[in-house]
């Protein structure tokens, strides 16, 4: 498989052209990237209007995906957004109003977008008792949803894997969306490595309409890079809608060394099938014998090991640290979990030195001490109405009953306990104080007369 863009750029580089362009490096190597790094010169193509290498470099990661797919520069927030707006198209092409039903474990890109486009949430709980991160839906549940609920969304939204590496059903899923005449967008962020697992658990091949997936998360490919990725009937309605959609919430000035690695991970995308298929054998012996040695672990996701350290007698904090101290840094860690996201780019001495560093640690007393379950808060305004609200800044514990301004967690993990627009109550702040926030941003009291 070629790569064009990569071509392009490295020819140009070589040439010793005098650059009178952007960006004000003039390509002189004083970092060591600059050759490489340039903008939308002639015969450079442009993301947003595409007709040329871009255009040519996206058809090779469209055959390798098996659907269209299309660059991102900003990570699968943009796509997130973009994929939103279009659903949003379609139900005013519908004559409908814009109403998407979310997973609340949605990341707050998701929540952004409700802001930007103002469409209506219905939030999705989980069917059994679950932390922020994960948020378990199930086909009869859907089923159930959206035959009681009056007005229909335009579109289910669903997060799998989610940040723990729990996966939907999104084969059972999506026959329930299409029953229904519903969308089913995918945000696929963790998950971009999984259509070329022995079987494919990419969510278009699986009967979603929508995903996006972050190709710097699981593959190799420079932070930042992402696909929008569309199945055949929605590219048929909505293809010449999706660059639009894209630069609405996307830079002007995309990144070419972003967009250089995209198009360099295609050719090794031809064989990475292969390279799973040697590679998970060794994940599953790794899982399998922590599992041995008392370690508890959650998520059906091949590649990420989630671990639950308490049942060892350890905060994920705390294994965090006897990790750092042996020189391995993970993904995410909280007071109950520790992510970790793993790559054939570790091989067998990788997973090796995982290993002995988590055997080394002498189990302790179980502990019992479980998170406090999920508020269900009151939703008292929309996401855009206090996206565009004057705010305070407070301590937690002085915003009960205050209507929250902003999703109060940071990145990652990402996911809000409270969304913007709903009230803070005493359970929320329980959580708040669980998961370590200490201060939140709530809208401004009109006084009372």
């Amino acid at each position: 498989m070629n790569t064009p863009i990569c071509d392009f750029v490295r020819s140009y580089a070589q040439s010793e052209a005098l650059r009178l362009h952007m960006p004000g490096h003039k390509g002189a190597s004083l970092l060591g990237m600059e050759p490489w790094d340039i903008t939308e010169i002639d015969g450079a193509d442009s993301l947003y209007e595409a007709n040329g290498i871009i255009k040519e470099s996206e058809k090779n990661a469209s055959s390798l995906f098996g659907c269209a797919t299309y660059y991102a520069t900003e990570g699968a927030s943009q796509c997130i957004r973009a994929m939103l707006y279009l659903a949003v198209l379609h139900a005013k092409a519908q004559g409908k109003k814009p109403i998407i039903a979310a997973g609340r474990n949605a990341h707050k890109a998701f929540v952004s977008a409700a802001a930007l486009l103002d469409f209506d949430i219905f939030w999705l709980f989980p069917e059994r008792a679950q932390g922020y991160l994960s948020c378990h839906i199930s086909a009869s549940g859907l089923e159930q949803f959206l035959t009681q609920t009056e007005e229909k969304p335009v579109a289910v939204y669903l997060t799998s894997p989610d940040y723990l590496g729990e996966t939907a059903d999104i084969r059972a899923l999506s026959k329930v969306c299409k029953k229904h005449g519903v969308w089913l967008l995918v945000d696929n962020a963790h998950g971009a490595y999984l259509r070329f697992l022995p079987e494919t658990m990419f969510p278009i091949d699986l009967g979603a309409d929508m995903c996006c997936s972050s190709a710097h998360k699981t593959l190799p490919v420079l932070t930042g890079g992402a696909y929008l990725q569309l199945s055949e009937a929605w590219q048929a309605q909505l293809g010449n809608r999706v660059k639009a959609a894209m630069v609405l919430f996307g830079s002007t000035s995309p990144s070419y060394l972003i967009l250089q690695s995209l198009d360099a991970a295609n050719p090794y995308l031809e064989g990475h099938k292969e390279r799973l298929a040697q590679f998970l054998p060794q994940v599953a012996c790794l899982k399998k014998s922590l599992c041995d040695d008392g370690y508890v672990l959650c998520g059906e996701e091949p590649m990420k090991l989630t671990l639950m350290p308490k049942s060892r007698g350890y905060t994920g904090i705390e294994l965090s640290q006897h990790l750092l101290h042996r020189g391995i840094v993970c993904e995410f860690k909280d007071r109950d979990y520790v992510v970790l996201m793993l790559s054939p780019a570790l091989g067998a001495e990788g997973l090796k030195r995982l290993q002995a560093a988590l055997t080394s640690l002498p189990p302790k007393a179980a502990s019992s001490e479980a998170p406090p379950k999920l508020p269900v808060p009151e939703q008292v305004i929309s996401p855009r109405q206090a996206a565009l609200s004057l705010t305070e800044t407070l301590p937690v514990e002085a915003a009960e009953g205050r209507i929250l301004a902003d999703t109060a967690i940071g990145c990652p993990p990402a996911v809000p306990i409270v969304v913007c627009g709903e009230r803070i109550d005493r359970q929320a702040i329980k959580c708040f104080r669980y998961y370590g926030v200490e201060r939140c941003a709530v809208i401004v009291e009109k006084p009372k007369n």
